[in-house]
């Protein structure tokens, strides 16, 4: 089977999520964000990045947009405590994440999952295609392989 590249976009955190986050004080769940100092290495979801040491970030709680279904879930994500400028680019897989193990979750229109693969960071651009070969694949969640946390989205462009 011959896989083709598939024009794609990442969407990381939005701005306006963390926007309503800073303004009151409350995460998904409707608990308080941790504030952190960073050790260096945490993901953040906001710029796509790993945290450098003592960047002061916030831990809490997201629901990655889905349509209501058993499948949307609430997990912790880190990002900047002030705003950011977000990603350099959205068009390209993000560079400081290449060769980190990850799952590509795949859901439908319905926000139901009907499929996803793990990858180990080498050629996400053929696992992405791979799985948008499935007309029934609306949308793909990037996910942490050892905490299931999630890391940003990917859609057609």
């Amino acid at each position: 089977m011959t896989i083709t590249r598939t024009a794609f976009r990442i969407h990381p955190l939005p701005a306006g999520t963390l926007a309503e986050l800073r303004r009151t004080g409350r995460d998904a769940t409707g608990q308080p964000p941790e504030h952190r100092h960073a050790t260096g290495g945490e993901p953040l979801r906001c710029c796509l990045r790993d945290a450098r040491p003592d960047e002061t970030l916030l831990l809490f709680g997201y629901a990655p947009p889905l349509p209501p279904s058993p499948y949307r879930e609430v997990g912790p994500v880190f990002a900047h405590a002030a705003e950011c400028a977000g990603p350099h680019d959205v068009t390209a897989y993000p560079s400081q994440w290449r060769g980190r193990e990850q799952v590509l979750r795949a859901y439908d229109s319905r926000g139901r999952i009907v499929g996803g693969r793990r990858h180990d960071g080498g050629d996400p651009e053929a696992v992405v295609a791979e799985l948008f070969a499935d007309p029934a694949v609306d949308l793909l969640h990037s996910r942490n392989v050892v905490y299931g946390c999630w890391m940003f989205a990917v859609v057609r462009s």
